[in-house]
């Protein structure tokens, strides 16, 4: 039976099985028992979990009217905090959508949820901002009441440090990556079931994410990461044109530029991709997570290979000084 009829129990019993056996995704984390009692700021109030809970009218819940945005707390300094939030402010600019809250009313309600759960170290952060409730369950901006939903989660998560010497597989997903007069893939909207889908069909090809490609068939991202490639001592990554906007990705490229790396930001090949010596991803959470194998090509490098191997090295000193100077 092809992928696309699968009735839907059978999918969701696959993937939950492979993801207990195999999968390892850049999102992989080990459970904490500390985040069972963490509180969650709900429009301002610190709610227990099971208490944190927006209307079935929620422009988010309705049609995934809103924005989001992940942070990392590294020795109890949010890292990028500046950048996150000019990412964050944007993406609600670009669809209209006032959050209500200042930059700094924000960043106070950010710090005020670390100190009620007294974190201060190895915690990930998750924004979501919706257009809030609305008069009816349809896709109108128009219909909302006027006050958006302010979700801050903040939970104890740590990649999973296997990652480092396993390395993730890759699949390339036939969902494509959109330009911005499309679907401007570097908007951080909370609608992602195009990235789902690919994300499925990398999981029913046996794969841990989705290698995606633009509308002209060059390398884009993954289905939640920014890609790089090392071929033949050159880094590659696409444009930007058409990949997320990522706060990691950028900071890589600032240090291979201070490095004096070899890099080629722009259109490459899949061809190129499979036949790279190393490659990884990037993202917030897992900072940079080594890739083993592209569509079966397996890379030659070990894992982690050198490039990627001195790229985590010098984030991480770069971690650590930004966290020392705040």
């Amino acid at each position: 039976m092809s992928p696309d009829r699968h009735p839907p129990a059978f999918l969701a019993t696959q993937c939950k099985a492979r993801d207990i056996i195999r999968m390892s995704g850049s999102q992989n984390f080990a459970a904490d028992p500390r985040n069972a009692g963490a509180l969650v700021n709900l429009n301002g109030r610190l709610v227990p979990r099971d208490a944190a809970k927006v209307s079935i009218f929620d422009g988010g819940f309705v049609v995934g009217d809103g924005v989001w945005e992940g942070l990392r707390l590294h020795k109890g300094v949010l890292l990028f905090l500046d950048q996150h939030l000019d990412r964050l402010y944007w993406g609600a600019a670009r669809i209209r959508l006032d959050i209500g809250l200042s930059r700094e009313a924000l960043t106070a309600e950010l710090h005020r949820t670390l100190a009620a759960n007294g974190m201060h170290d190895g915690v990930h952060l998750r924004v979501m901002i919706t257009r809030g409730e609305k008069s009816a369950a349809n896709q109108d901006p128009r219909n909302a009441l006027g006050k958006a939903t302010v979700v801050i989660v903040a939970e104890y998560k740590i990649p999973d440090p296997e990652l480092a010497g396993r390395g993730l597989r890759l699949h390339t997903a036939s969902i494509r990556c959109t330009p911005a007069h499309m679907f401007d893939m570097r908007l951080n909207s909370h609608s992602r079931l195009n990235l789902i889908t690919a994300l499925l069909e990398a999981i029913d090809a046996g794969a841990d994410e989705a290698l995606m490609l633009d509308p002209l068939g060059g390398v884009s991202s993954c289905n939640a990461t920014n890609f790089f490639c090392v071929r033949e001592g050159e880094i590659l990554t696409s444009s930007g044109e058409y990949c997320f906007n990522g706060v990691t990705r950028t900071k890589i490229l600032e240090l291979c530029r201070r490095e004096g790396l070899a890099i080629r930001i722009g259109d490459f090949t899949l061809d190129e991709a499979h036949s790279a010596e190393e490659a990884f991803v990037t993202g917030t959470f897992g900072g940079l997570t080594p890739v083993r194998e592209i569509d079966e090509h397996r890379l030659s490098a070990s894992l982690p290979g050198p490039v990627t191997l001195r790229l985590r090295s010098l984030y991480e000193s770069l971690k650590n000084d930004y966290a020392s100077m705040r």
